[in-house]
């Protein structure tokens, strides 16, 4: 009897019940995610039973505040006043949400390519920016009643109030707790939890009242304004995360997340570059992933497909992944030209430069090409991404086993492009090694560079 109750409290897991069902890893992307006014989880809102606990929690939430705001009214408590400022603060989490729903039915158009995401960002905005005028509001009576006293009527009703808002809590975390736990969202556990806390700081209204009675009554301002500092504390926390999101920043392990659900993908050799932001409760993510070059268009187009498969496994929240495919070796000799990047060509002195080479290691991984400059032609490696301090240099491969060494220093105008001091020697078709160091750490890539058949050096 007492494990069915403390079950049924959220206390202790149902042994009937599966315990974090599924990929481990969608658990470890909701981990950390904690209560936040304005912010749905994703791990919430992507599932029906999830939406349908955030619903409700309003609707229980909204009725207690309602409930604590007629005593409020009667009794004049600013302890009351600031419990039910926090009560109504946790149960305007669902408007955003609500909001989000409503619009995303729109779907994106020409104007929004995106969709309308965003605009549950600036929901959560708004509840914040009302959180924090109703906080001043609550800090300012508290303040208030401290310089100037003022009896307190209905003492009853005023505990009585403080315990209903703990009711009221306890009820919405228990609910939490167990659809939490049917769904296996690590974040709607944590705002039953939340709840749970709050419930306690409406018992704090109640030893307000009680020391009243005794005949102190400073202790209701007093415990107002503890409250009152408590919804502070919430409402940074929401602004921080709400913000950060607008700013398209996400969790620090969201893209180790992403980098890991590529190792499950047989054929990609390397991810280049990732990149995560949220729009409203969906996550969005772009990668390059290196695959060997000698994969068919058709091989390269499975192996995206799988990953993005994988991803949506590893991340329910996500709505779309841009994958961009490159090779990790250089094409044979005799493949289809390929045309380097516009950005990279430099006063055309000649149109039919070797296709860039795509090379990856542990120091750097980036992109190794000839370009023209106005002192003549360069070689160059453009760096993805880089170990801090990295110094490049290349040692060609030249006729009679004569080894060619170029220095390649960072671009005034682009730091993570490395640019040869020298001109390469001709013939522009060569075995290499990129040496990259990193402190006490180095590293050589080979490579090699393939000249087009009409290609002319000029020195």
């Amino acid at each position: 009897m007492l494990k069915s109750i403390l079950v049924w409290l959220g206390f202790a897991q149902d042994p009937g019940q599966p315990s974090r069902a599924g990929h481990g890893h969608a658990d470890e992307a909701g981990r950390g995610h904690g209560h936040t006014h304005g912010v749905v989880d994703a791990t919430i809102a992507t599932t029906t039973r999830g939406i349908w606990a955030i619903k409700w929690s309003f609707v229980i939430l909204a009725i207690t505040a309602v409930l604590q705001l007629v005593v409020v009214i009667a009794t004049g408590s600013v302890a009351l006043l600031a419990d039910t400022i926090h009560n109504i603060g946790d149960a305007v989490t669902a408007v955003p949400l609500w909001i989000a729903f409503r619009l995303a039915r729109r779907g994106p158009s020409a104007r929004f390519t995106y969709g309308y995401g965003r605009v549950e960002d600036l929901a959560g905005v708004a509840i914040v920016f009302i959180i924090l005028f109703s906080a001043i509001v609550a800090g300012y009576q508290a303040i208030d009643r401290l310089l100037n006293p003022q009896p307190i009527a209905y003492l009853g009703w005023l505990a009585a109030a403080g315990i209903v808002g703990f009711i009221g809590n306890e009820v919405v975390a228990v609910f939490r707790i167990r659809v939490g736990r049917e769904i296996n969202s690590a974040a709607l556990i944590a705002d039953g939890y939340h709840a749970r806390t709050d419930g306690f700081t409406s018992l704090a209204v109640v030893f307000g009242a009680f020391g009243v009675w005794l005949g102190f009554p400073l202790a209701d301002p007093i415990i107002g304004l503890l409250i009152t500092l408590a919804i502070f504390g919430i409402v940074w926390q929401s602004a921080k995360a709400i913000f950060t999101r607008m700013l398209d920043g996400v969790e620090p392990g969201m893209t180790e997340e992403i980098r890991h659900a590529a190792e499950h993908v047989p054929g990609i050799r390397q991810v280049l570059d990732v990149r995560a932001r949220w729009l409203g409760h969906r996550l969005s993510a772009e990668l390059d992933i290196a695959l060997d070059a000698t994969e068919t268009v058709a091989a390269a187009d499975a192996i995206a497909t799988q990953l993005e498969n994988e991803l949506l496994h590893h991340l329910p929240a996500l709505a779309a992944a841009r994958i961009r495919v490159r090779t990790h070796e250089p094409a044979a000799r005799g493949a289809p030209e390929k045309t380097a990047p516009q950005q990279n060509v430099r006063h055309g002195r000649h149109h039919h430069a070797p296709a860039p080479v795509t090379v990856s290691g542990k120091l750097a991984a980036g992109v190794v090409e000839i370009i023209d400059t106005l002192s003549g032609e360069r070689l160059t490696f453009t760096a993805l991404r880089a170990s801090k301090g990295l110094q490049v240099s290349v040692n060609i491969e030249r006729a009679q086993d004569r080894i060619e060494t170029l220095t390649l220093v960072p671009a005034d105008s682009e730091p993570m492009r490395f640019i040869s001091k020298e001109v390469p020697d001709e013939p522009h078709e060569f075995r290499a090694r990129l040496l990259l160091r990193a402190g006490d750490k180095t590293e050589a890539l080979p490579f090699a560079v393939v000249e087009p058949e009409d290609h002319q050096g000029t020195r």
